[in-house]
């Protein structure tokens, strides 16, 4: 193969030191019996328990005080069951016991790989030939549970990549907030998701709630039902149904005065309580002009995986939405970063061996695809599939693709397709474009390279990938050599 690949020396570690500030759920017994015994502390034994906390802990967190005030807020069902009015409680008693229900949780304890790499929408005050990016990662603590998180930098003229110092101030969302839903355009939703022929009416829930709701009034109604109807297995399906639509949709808001590598994309909704997977984010230029940030990543519970979407124009606010319909599967949807014929399109592997391609009118419903790559060399037998959104380049769509092979290695190849008929496969490499050398086959999971997004730099496709599900570090590959190979 006559195609320059060179490794770079960045190499992107877990770093455990990084912590957010969670709620810390405990028993309602065991709850009250600490809210108890802290409001019976006199004043100056607050005032030296929470100075310590706040010594302790003031210069790990942004604004740790707010952070114990919105996990006191929490707690208002069990103040009712002590009789006791929150209101009522002075401050340093509502920090105090706002610190017992906290912990530090290390986002990437464990592991930080997985990247994908799109230009910053913030190009001003470069040099010749410097592009601003935004890459993103899959950042795994304790419990394997995995989010996503950020880095931004400058790549130059000879494509090293300048990282901007890493913040240690890390924050969830400053503000999380859930869909107020309209009934009937609820209604109209779940009619666009539901894959069934026998369409029962959901109103035997809807019924019980006003005009506009919540997803937790949409839950108590739920649970109301549950206990008052006996629900045939086709209304429970619509049911979970209703319930996943409802808690699937969120906006996050993170504070204008964090840096972009101390946001911390953590699971929000119960469909991803166990994790965020491989986000492949996407510089989407409307037919219009106009741009949108999109990332497909898999939502994990602990039992089940579902493709879900984010989307953003400036990395402050985020909005997730839910996909839906046949093909809303499997792992590795991955978008086109614009409208091919008029239709949104996208790659996917809902078989777990297979590419295939889909088109939708709607970017949140995805019903139909068509075959489009099988394994056909040794090294991706068992499987192939995409590492990121196709790129488009003067000759093609380039997709960097996985394969995996013997012994369950992962290496990464490329395939090219027709600008305007993106089923048809101009050419495709017949051996890896990276494999793991003798220094990335060690880690999590051996023997992988994995990337979800790449980028053209001066000529140059810069692949961010992972390493053994443990670290991560990118390459340049010469462009036209790679063409001109796929081509050939």
């Amino acid at each position: 193969m006559k195609v320059t690949v060179t490794r770079k020396d960045s190499k992107f570690l877990p770093d455990p030191s990084r912590v957010i500030a969670r709620f810390f759920n405990i028993s309602n017994e065991k709850s009250k019996y600490i809210i108890s015994n802290v409001l019976a502390m006199s004043e100056i034994e607050v005032y030296t328990t929470l100075s310590k906390v706040l010594r302790g802990y003031s210069r790990r967190h942004r604004n740790i005080s707010m952070i114990f005030e919105t996990h006191f807020n929490k707690l208002y069902n069990l103040f009712d069951e002590l009789g006791i009015k929150p209101g009522n409680v002075n401050q340093s008693h509502k920090l105090l016991i706002g610190s017992y229900f906290t912990l530090e949780y290390s986002i990437e304890s464990a592991a930080f790989f997985n990247p994908s790499i799109v230009e910053d929408p913030d190009q001003s005050e470069l040099g010749p030939d410097e592009k601003r990016v935004i890459l993103s990662f899959r950042a795994t603590g304790e419990g394997h549970i995995s989010s996503i998180v950020f880095r931004s930098g400058i790549i130059d003229r000879n494509n090293n990549l300048i990282i901007e110092p890493v913040g240690k101030m890390l924050a969830e969302a400053e503000r999380i907030k859930r869909h107020i839903y309209n009934k009937k355009s609820f209604i109209k939703k779940l009619d666009e998701m539901r894959d069934f022929d026998n369409k029962i009416s959901p109103v035997f829930v809807l019924e019980k709630l006003a005009n506009s709701f919540t997803y937790d009034e949409l839950k108590t109604a739920v649970e109301e039902t549950r206990k008052t109807h006996h629900l045939t297995t086709n209304k429970e399906l619509i049911v979970n149904q209703m319930m996943w639509l409802a808690k699937s949709h969120y906006e996050l808001d993170f504070s204008l005065d964090s840096a972009i590598s101390e946001r911390v994309i953590f699971p929000i909704s119960e469909s991803e309580r166990n994790g965020i997977e491989d986000a492949r984010f996407v510089k989407f230029t409307e037919e219009y002009g106009e741009v949108t940030y999109y990332a497909t990543y898999t939502a994990y519970d602990g039992i089940s995986i579902l493709p879900k979407l984010l989307t953003t124009k400036n990395f402050y606010h985020f909005k997730g939405l839910p996909i839906h319909g046949e093909l809303a599967q499997n792992k590795g949807m991955a978008l086109f970063p614009r409208m091919i014929n008029g239709k949104y399109a996208m790659l996917c592997r809902i078989d777990g061996v297979n590419n295939y391609i889909a088109y939708s009118d709607n970017i949140n419903i995805w019903r139909e695809a068509k075959l489009i790559q099988t394994p056909k060399f040794s090294w991706e037998l068992i499987q192939v599939g995409n590492c990121g959104s196709p790129i488009e380049t003067k000759d093609g769509w380039l997709v960097i693709t996985h394969g995996v092979g013997p012994m369950r290695e992962y290496v990464l190849g490329a395939s090219l397709y027709e600008l305007d008929n993106p089923e048809k496969e101009i050419g495709r490499l017949k051996t890896p474009l990276l494999s793991p050398n003798a220094e990335e086959r060690e880690g999590y999971v051996p023997n992988v390279v994995y990337s979800c997004g790449s980028i053209i730099h001066n000529g140059n496709l810069i692949v961010p990938y992972g390493i053994s599900d443990y670290a991560s570090t990118y390459a340049s590959i010469n462009l036209n050599e790679l063409l001109n190979e796929l081509k050939s």
